[in-house]
């Protein structure tokens, strides 16, 4: 073979030899690509299960930039910026913001948002690679949401229990059919006075009107009416001489049957029973046949079945928010309580609705109501009055048209 065909099979080799090394190193390359690409889906894999809690929007985030190539700190930062809305809403965030409305549901919300991101540092750094600055501000902004849309609650007074508790031995009574307990206690700044009263039978618990007469602007002070019918203790009643609607049912006789929008009606039945009703469920009637003995329309009802009724927005109509007020309730059966307090001195705020619904629940209070208040509120025990009734701002008693009592 001469030298030129010795050099062309010698090239020849050499170029086919050199096209192996070059395919064989891509083939390398190739597989290291891959290998590294199935190492990054297993990790993502693992950092899904590491983060798995009952959420399925960090394992979707993670799934989906694995699948389509995109960074997870660029599928995170796409979240705190609002551009990735279907992930948002899953992690908490949306559930946060919805629930600001409520305010109830606004600490609970904020709580599992925390939660969600606090997961998502546990997996990995992406939670510190996008914008920590902001996420801080959100959560501080969560927190000041929920304080201003959280009610405000009113803390109930504190009571003891109230029977058997006595001023002194001039604020008790007892015989063989009544036994009456006064107690004073000052709550809100306010000074209030209760008496626990406890009978033998529902005929003790009456109801008298001034002057003995039923009628319109028919008026005597509370004291001199409990004095005329020989009282151990006596409140103001409803006022119904200032109305000329509502019912008004009194030691079993009806006096009026006209109905009154808007009134809560509290009953008192034979056998000493409370219920409170309105006329759109019973005519006075239909109360008289069902054996009512009393019934008052002032209102509005404080406590049933040991609930309160009434909220910070209640109010009389026409009436400050606090106020000297009278009011009763019953306990149990033949057990009651009369309550009266103080107000607009400087020795006695008065209270609103709610706070003496409060107090009278923490007497045991199952039925309590509202009677007329301001400068009606009288407390007469034993031929004296024990509040400080206040008429145009003088300590003095004002005329009402009836009273309700204890007595024979």
């Amino acid at each position: 073979m001469n030298r030129r065909k010795i050099a062309a099979v010698y090239g020849a080799l050499l170029t086919g030899f050199s096209a192996y090394v070059l395919l064989d190193t891509f083939v390398l390359a190739k597989s290291a690509q891959t290998g590294a690409n199935q190492m990054n889906l297993s990790l993502f894999a693992d950092e899904a299960a590491q983060k798995k809690d009952g959420s399925d929007a960090p394992q979707q985030t993670t799934a989906a930039s694995a699948a389509d190539g995109t960074s997870l700190n660029t599928r995170t930062t796409d979240s705190v910026n609002g551009t990735a809305a279907a992930v948002t809403a899953a992690g908490g965030t949306a559930e946060a913001t919805a629930a600001e409305d409520t305010g109830e549901e606004t600490e609970a919300a904020s709580a599992k948002q925390n939660k969600t991101a606090a997961q998502t540092a546990a997996g990995g750094n992406t939670a510190q690679n996008t914008e920590p600055a902001k996420t801080e501000k959100t959560q501080q902004n969560t927190k000041q949401t929920t304080a201003e849309t959280k009610p405000k609650e009113t803390e109930p007074p504190q009571t003891e229990p109230l029977a058997p508790q006595y001023l002194n031995d001039a604020t008790h009574y007892e015989d063989e059919n009544i036994r009456i307990g006064i107690s004073e206690y000052e709550i809100y700044e306010t000074k209030v006075y209760v008496a626990d009263i406890q009978l033998s039978s529902a005929q003790y618990l009456k109801t008298a009107f001034a002057k003995d007469t039923y009628g319109r602007n028919i008026t005597a002070k509370t004291s001199v009416t409990a004095a005329d019918n020989n009282a151990i203790l006596a409140i103001n009643g409803d006022f119904y001489g200032t109305h000329t609607h509502g019912y008004v049912i009194r030691n079993g006789v009806l006096y009026r049957d006209v109905k009154r929008d808007d009134t809560d009606y509290l009953c008192i039945t034979a056998d000493g029973s409370f219920f409170i009703t309105t006329d759109d469920e019973y005519s006075a009637q239909d109360l008289i046949d069902m054996g009512v003995w009393q019934c008052f329309m002032f209102g509005p009802r404080l406590i049933e079945n040991g609930a309160i009724m009434v909220d910070p927005d209640s109010e009389v109509s026409r009436a400050m928010p606090s106020n000297p007020r009278t009011a009763i309730g019953q306990i149990d059966d033949l057990h009651y309580v009369f309550v009266v307090s103080d107000g607009r001195t400087s020795e006695s705020d008065g209270l609103k609705l709610e706070e003496l619904a409060q107090f009278m629940q923490g007497l045991g209070v199952q039925t309590g109501y509202n009677l007329d208040g301001g400068g009606s509120s009288t407390f007469y025990f034993n031929g004296e009055i024990l509040n400080n009734p206040t008429t145009w701002g003088k300590i003095q008693e004002r005329s009402v048209s009836d009273i309700v009592y204890i007595g024979y």
